[in-house]
């Protein structure tokens, strides 16, 4: 099958270095366009500056003004090449016939044509008329100069700085060099970044070393008849380290290393985008062994699809960047880089062998790349001797490198606020809580019922979560309002990090949700907007079984959903038909029914505990999970612990990987 994109017209042509000539085209287009505005816009300023020099003047025929002049209104003539001016009190006399249109009364002035009236002189003589005519010393050269010449010189050079200025600011030096290549070049190890300083991407890093040796060493690949990789796409959710990544090839390297963003090469002019692919493709050529990185690579290699929407100067680009990526010579030793996370989006041939021809997985770390995160982020860090990292690994299932790093951060500074000079494992795990909920907000005071309400619906959490085999172990739980929007919560930490969720523990899970409601239902006997969250999130949990797991046995093993943005928002889309979809629903209420159902009687069968418990927890505010058992136990009058008080199998981060939630760990909010 022929490729199209082998054939590129008359940019194939290049010169005995094999880089292009230079393209002038677009200078020349807007050098066309500038002129062409200058001269559009002294035509209309001329316009604009006749019409209001003669804005407060009116005009009256010459038998009229001689009429004036007979009746003594006229006070000023003033006279110029082709016209007269004339200053006259209407005031106190009767306006002549053909100037009744003119309402305006006192002191007007009006004009006319000159004509070849000899008498006019003595006429305003006779009637003590001031005269006068203007003298003139320039020539209509001049004029010409002055009127047409002059405004087109000023109004070329204020476009001209406006476009320089918007030019650099754009990244294209300037007018003449807006085609110019704004690539942010690197050498050797002037980003400060190394493989050292990423942790929690092992295979990714190897991936990227292999590419990095071939640049050091291409004999030995040469000589067994490999080929180097053209170009490796790095995909991931935001937030995983892939610029990192490219920051950390440039400190490895020790090659020139070329970094700009997609967004870079589609500007306000047309053709722009396609000269900066050459231009850039031409100093990596003039600069091999080079790294080109293109981060966001989305914004200009989106597929094509020919419709009413598509954007011609964005497809110009994107048809420039696959024909370089064919053209240039392996053995030159250039390695293009690209960053996204919506490779969904990319166009097809951007993707195939030969040109990005490896695809780098960029995932969120699992719990020993967290704890690695954790360590390079902390080396600067003093840390508290009994520090343990292995817990905060723990308690932040499915957080990104980036969450991780801003948790050590939030760490170091409420040991500042706090006064210490060291961090301390309470300083962590108050991180976590603030970047999972927020901070506390101590301006908001519950009432003494809204208080207890909410004691009530966390203990219903931890309780039905400590009843069943299934659940995660409960840490804390805490009615202290959060900043983003929480007035408590639960907090479950798992004891292992598993990647597979059975059905059990999935329903386990819809029943601790639902539990906050249930106790509410129980207790007060009627319910509030507090578990609108936990609704949510139990309908989503119970809608993925049926509709993408296969855990109905109404629709079997039937794909009813499918995932769109993996990498991002992770959202569902229907690929069922109305019927089955409204049937699809059904199945979703039976399943949070039947939860809802199971929560009511797990906590009905332990009522004295869910007192106790939420009493105590109206008194203190905020119990770890230790005391939270320590309680549960003498409510049950027993010493040793059971298989039911037993904090249950660890829930994984499976769940939240499948349904792309923004964090894994349980945490129940409460939202007013």
């Amino acid at each position: 099958m022929q490729d199209n994109s082998d054939f590129n017209g008359n940019d194939n042509k290049s010169d005995k270095s094999g880089n292009r000539p230079p393209d002038n085209s677009n200078n020349k287009k807007i050098l066309f366009g500038v002129l062409a505005f200058a001269l559009i816009s002294t035509f209309l300023m001329n316009i604009l500056m006749t019409s209001f020099s003669g804005s407060n003047m009116f005009e009256i025929e010459y038998s009229d003004f001689m009429t004036l002049v007979d009746r003594g209104a006229v006070k000023n003539v003033r006279i110029e090449s082709d016209r007269l001016i004339i200053d006259a009190d209407i005031s106190k006399i009767e306006l002549p016939e053909g100037m009744s249109k003119i309402k305006q009364v006192g002191e007007v002035t009006f004009y006319t044509g000159l004509v070849g009236d000899t008498e006019l002189i003595q006429n305003l003589k006779d009637h003590d008329v001031k005269f006068s005519r203007k003298v003139t010393n320039s020539s209509p050269i001049m004029d010409f100069f002055t009127s047409w010449i002059m405004p087109i010189l000023f109004l070329y050079a204020a476009f001209y700085l406006i476009m320089h200025f918007a030019a650099k600011r754009l990244g294209g030096g300037g007018l003449m060099g807006v085609g110019k290549s704004n690539a942010k070049v690197y050498m050797q190890k002037e980003t400060g970044v190394t493989f050292k300083d990423v942790a929690g991407q092992g295979e990714a890093k190897e991936s990227l070393q292999e590419i990095i040796d071939f640049l050091h060493h291409p004999d030995k690949y040469i000589k067994i008849g490999a080929k180097q990789p053209k170009g490796a796409l790095l995909v991931g959710p935001p937030g995983t380290g892939k610029t990192l990544l490219a920051k950390a090839v440039a400190g490895e390297a020790n090659v020139t290393f070329m970094s700009l963003s997609g967004s870079d090469f589609v500007e306000m002019f047309v053709g722009v985008g396609a000269s900066r692919v050459r231009d850039l493709f031409k100093q990596a050529s003039e600069n091999a062994p080079c790294i080109i990185f293109i981060d966001e690579i989305d914004a200009i290699g989106k597929k094509r699809d020919g419709s009413m929407n598509s954007n011609d100067e964005r497809e110009q680009t994107l048809n420039q960047l696959l024909s370089e990526m064919d053209g240039f010579d392996s053995s030159k030793a250039i390695v293009i880089l690209a960053a996204t996370n919506r490779p969904d989006v990319l166009d097809k041939a951007l993707l195939r062998p030969g040109r990005f021809d490896r695809r780098i997985i960029v995932e969120k770390p699992d719990l020993i790349g967290r704890e690695d995160i954790l360590k390079v982020h902390s080396k600067d860090v003093i840390l508290d001797d009994e520090v343990d990292l292995h817990a905060m690994a723990l308690a932040t299932s499915g957080a990104a490198g980036a969450d991780l790093a801003n948790m050590v951060n939030e760490a170091a500074l409420r040991a500042v606020r706090m006064g210490r000079e060291k961090v301390l494992q309470e300083d962590l795990m108050e991180a976590v809580e603030v970047i999972i909920a927020g901070k506390e907000k101590k301006d908001r005071i519950l009432s003494s019922k809204e208080k207890k309400v909410v004691a009530f619906h966390e203990v219903g959490h931890a309780l039905s979560a400590a009843l069943q085999k299934n659940s995660q172990p409960v840490q804390k739980i805490t009615i202290v309002p959060r900043t983003m929007g929480a007035l408590g919560y639960t907090m479950q930490m798992p004891e292992e990090e598993k990647y597979l969720m059975t059905k059990d523990e999935m329903l386990s899970e819809i029943t601790v949700l639902l539990a906050g409601r249930a106790a509410e239902e129980i207790v007060f006997e009627t319910v509030t907007t507090g578990a609108s969250n936990d609704i949510e999130r139990a309908t989503k949990m119970a809608r993925s079984m049926v509709s993408q797991y296969g855990m109905s046995d109404k629709f079997d093993m039937m794909a009813l959903e499918s995932t769109e943005n993996r990498y991002l928002d992770g959202r569902n889309v229907s690929i069922c038909g109305e019927n089955t979809s409204a049937e699809l629903d059904k199945e979703v209420l039976s399943i949070i029914r039947s939860c809802h159902e199971k929560a009511l009687s797990l906590l009905n069968e332990n009522r004295e505990a869910l007192d106790k418990i939420a009493d105590y927890l109206f008194e203190k505010e905020t119990i770890t999970g230790e005391r939270f058992m320590e309680i549960f136990k003498e409510v049950k009058g027993e010493s040793a612990e059971t298989d039911d008080e037993k904090s249950a199998v660890i829930k994984t981060d499976t769940e939240e990987r499948e349904e792309k939630s923004e964090k894994e760990e349980s945490v129940h909010f409460d939202r007013s």
